[in-house]
């Protein structure tokens, strides 16, 4: 593994180049940068000039990350007293009220059992196990709602915490759901639940796949795009 640079499209990009065992030349973009993945017989000359090729493409998917990333920061929660936490696609007012539970009224507020003076370290932690509690509640029961229309039946529902997948589909019928998704709105939510039910019938995204993806979401196109450009709030 080595750090390297490449003048690509006008833009002087750092990259880490790794060697590994595979076929071709892979490049993966993402909020940390750039990562070249490369056989290890392949020349230096020619994963320069796999990156030339790729220039516009790597450049666009850099910014792309750069903005996301900025925009995630930007949406940071506050974990204190009238702290915003999305949700469902509206927001809830954090409120310490000193009780014993969580509860979210009518109104919008979000009551953590926390004394007034908590910690921003102890208001997360005690909003996130309710987050992931409400979480899986609210998938299982979409996930029942869905799977008789697709004929499948989900072996088990399991959260995940992972930093850029909404979710994942097992052959044995194991469905990963990341609990962030509740920070979007239902509709969102349904298309990844019925986008990894689907992967119980198809396990690749060939026209089958999404053939049966639209006929219980029409709207998967424009919920597919909602989940890029919105990115979750980070929980740090």
């Amino acid at each position: 593994m080595s750090e390297r640079r490449a003048l690509l499209a006008g833009v002087a990009v750092p990259y880490r180049l790794e060697r590994a065992r595979r076929r071709s030349i892979g490049f993966i973009v993402g909020a940390q940068g750039l990562v070249v993945r490369a056989p290890g017989w392949v020349t230096l000359s020619a994963i320069e000039s796999a990156l030339q090729e790729k220039s516009a493409w790597i450049v666009r998917k850099l910014a792309d990350a750069q903005v996301r990333q900025a925009r995630q920061h930007a949406a940071r929660i506050a974990w204190e007293e009238g702290g915003a936490l999305p949700w469902l696609g509206a927001e809830l007012t954090l409120h310490l009220n000193g009780a014993h539970h969580v509860m979210v009224t009518q109104d919008g507020v979000l009551c953590v059992g926390l004394a007034p003076g908590a910690s921003a370290e102890q208001v997360r932690a005690r909003v996130q196990a309710w987050f992931q509690r409400e979480a899986r509640a609210h998938f299982a029961a979409r996930l029942a709602h869905f799977a008789p229309s697709l004929g499948v039946r989900p072996a088990r529902l399991m959260l995940t915490s992972a930093a850029t997948r909404w979710g994942s589909a097992s052959a044995s019928g194991v469905i990963r759901l990341n609990w962030r998704l509740m920070h979007y709105r239902a509709e969102v939510i349904d298309y990844v639940v019925v986008h990894e039910l689907a992967h119980l019938r198809e396990m690749n995204h060939g026209p089958r796949f999404w053939a049966l993806v639209q006929a219980l979401v029409p709207a998967h196109v424009q919920l597919r795009r909602e989940l890029r450009e919105r990115p979750a709030p980070g929980w740090e």
